[in-house]
């Protein structure tokens, strides 16, 4: 099977969902039957708006005690109107830190892809359902078209940020981000792929340098900044903007960063701000 952004858009023929969703029957080790797959995603959004709750307690903390706690600052200072980018925004963001806080706590949430950018998706999903009253099946249709274009990352690139580094898992999660969001507003099976790109030219390079080996910092914070960036290549699709480069040839050039990054940023924990004095310490 030719696991491309072009060969989805040739299968799409105007139905985008359809073809992803023929893409993650095909995949899938969950499901034998489009009602059972169904099934199951509808599922997995209700891990993630869970998570979305969950992880907005004031009193959640990791095992580590690097994190915790933050996400519940941050929906308080929106809702307060203390913060500059606004509610929609705002309310994403916090969402975002929450659901990546929730894991580094050892919450159940949902690898989308990964479980260190776990709280993209969600977030983004969850809020634009609260902002304009989408539906469940909507939403579900928003995961099969991101599922698509993260299978063809996966498959071309990397998803893993021992592979790849952090433009491989949040990096992806924005664009699978922005390619969901593209969908539930109206757009075209390209411009998802527009959004797609341009969310990856964005994330290029982030390189995966976890605080003592840890899903925590700066992981956690990585999820809300991608979160703008998923929203903003939307927007630049939605509005016309059309990508110069092809989807599958950004996805190519992610792998041959990843691949020319150093060990010490993919994952190792010895450098970028793992590396940094007090985090040493």
């Amino acid at each position: 099977m030719d696991h491309s952004v072009k060969s989805l858009l040739q299968e799409s023929d105007g139905n985008i969902v359809k073809a992803a969703r023929d893409w993650q029957l095909q995949n899938d080790i969950h499901a034998k039957s489009a009602e059972e797959l169904d099934a199951y995603m509808h599922e997995v959004l209700g891990v993630m708006r869970d998570s979305t709750v969950k992880g907005m307690r004031s009193d959640l903390r990791s095992v580590s005690g690097l994190t915790g706690g933050n996400a519940y600052k941050l929906m308080t200072a929106v809702e307060a109107g203390k913060t500059a980018g606004g509610s929609l925004l705002g309310r994403i963001a916090a969402r975002a830190l929450g659901v990546a806080e929730y894991n580094a706590a050892m919450g159940r949430i949902v690898a989308a892809p990964t479980a260190g950018a776990c709280g993209i998706l969600p977030a983004v999903l969850i809020t634009l359902q609260e902002e304009y009253g989408y539906t469940d099946d909507q939403l579900v249709d928003a995961l099969y078209v991101a599922g698509a274009f993260g299978l063809v990352i996966a498959t071309r690139a990397s998803i893993s940020g021992a592979q790849g580094g952090c433009q491989a898992e949040c990096g992806s999660a924005a664009a699978m981000a922005a390619a969901a969001i593209v969908y539930l507003k109206g757009g075209s099976a390209e411009q998802s792929a527009d959004a797609c790109s341009f969310a990856l030219m964005n994330l290029m390079g982030l390189v995966c340098d976890p605080v003592k080996g840890l899903v925590e910092v700066p992981c956690v914070f990585r999820n809300v900044g991608a979160i703008s960036v998923a929203l903003t290549a939307a927007d630049m699709a939605l509005s016309g903007i059309v990508c110069p480069i092809p989807c599958d040839e950004v996805i190519d050039a992610m792998r041959q960063v990843g691949d020319a990054m150093p060990s010490s940023l993919r994952e190792t924990g010895e450098g970028g701000c793992a590396g940094c004095p007090s985090m040493c310490r």
